[in-house]
């Protein structure tokens, strides 16, 4: 058992946890970043739109964050994974490690990001993260006029998504893995543009050293494509939302205030967690500054009326 009680325990340490580190840290509050180094954006090359880090390698960003809080006295940094949290009757959260280590924190942050869950194709991770993503925004510009597979599950959002795509590059398939796309209005829109529809499943990808050359079908056709771009199901990283009885939003996010504040007082929850979408890392380190100013906040106002 820990002698200190933390202001704040943070579980995540992607962008959003680390900057909600710094920020507390900042604010002189006891805090305590747990990470248990199984980051979303570990496929991922570079990270792009950040200004002043476009391009960065996320190891690098890490490092450089890592750095950073390491200045500020205050910060504990634990590369311990958190299996449970439960509030006791002091109103204080108890955080167990999986190496059985418990911590006590007066209010906690949720940052433990989302998980990719990708079509059910044969060989597709080997390709995601480096000629296959699900980000425009983030890898589109490298992947501009080339010829491109957009590949939708769920077809509500996958119009979007085609269209967004199209911004990049105009000489696009879409595949829809085994399923009709069934809006008639909305394929005929996207039929207008030259744009291919494909409903036959997907059985695996062609290419080297995950650089896509080539899609085959099930069926035995192949098409030829440079990457693209595939809309995969988002789930979150963590139970801990759920097991504290936490609100979701329409989209899976858990859903929050104007200062990163849960329904669950003294929870708090940033970054792709609850934004969902767009899964920017500039959004995600903003979402980290935002819940840490609402502990901060929060705290002050408990110890002025104490």
């Amino acid at each position: 058992m820990m002698d200190m009680l933390f202001d704040c325990a943070i579980i995540g340490g992607g962008p959003a946890g680390l900057n909600a580190a710094l920020v507390l840290g900042r604010a002189r509050r006891n805090t305590i970043l747990f990470d248990n180094n199984n980051p979303r954006n570990a496929v991922t090359q570079e990270s792009h739109g950040f200004i002043t880090r476009d391009g960065i390698k996320p190891k690098e960003f890490r490092e450089i964050a890592h750095k950073e809080i390491g200045k500020y006295p205050s910060i504990a940094y634990a590369k311990k994974e958190v299996t449970s949290i439960i509030k006791n009757n002091n109103r204080l959260f108890e955080l167990v490690t999986s190496d059985k280590e418990l911590y006590q924190s007066k209010t906690i942050i949720i940052s433990s990001g989302l998980k990719d869950v990708l079509p059910d194709i044969e060989n597709i991770s080997y390709y995601y993260g480096k000629s296959l993503f699900n980000c425009p925004y983030c890898d589109g510009w490298e992947l501009r006029d080339k010829p491109l597979v957009v590949i939708i599950d769920d077809q509500v959002q996958g119009f979007h998504f085609i269209q967004t795509i199209y911004n990049w590059s105009k000489d696009l398939i879409v595949c829809t893995n085994g399923k009709p796309f069934e809006n008639s209005e909305q394929k005929r829109l996207i039929q207008n543009k030259g744009i291919k529809i494909m409903e036959n499943k997907i059985k695996n990808f062609a290419g080297k050293n995950g650089q896509m050359e080539k899609i085959i079908f099930g069926n035995g056709e192949c098409v030829s494509r440079k990457g693209g771009f595939v809309l995969p199901q988002l789930i979150q990283s963590s139970n801990f939302a759920k097991q504290l009885a936490c609100e979701y939003n329409s989209l899976g996010g858990i859903s929050v205030d104007s200062y990163g504040r849960t329904n669950i007082h003294g929870v708090y929850a940033a970054g792709d967690a609850s934004v969902i979408a767009p899964a920017q890392l500039i959004i995600a380190a903003a979402e980290g500054l935002r819940a840490a100013a609402g502990v901060n906040r929060d705290l002050i106002q408990k110890e002025f009326l104490e």
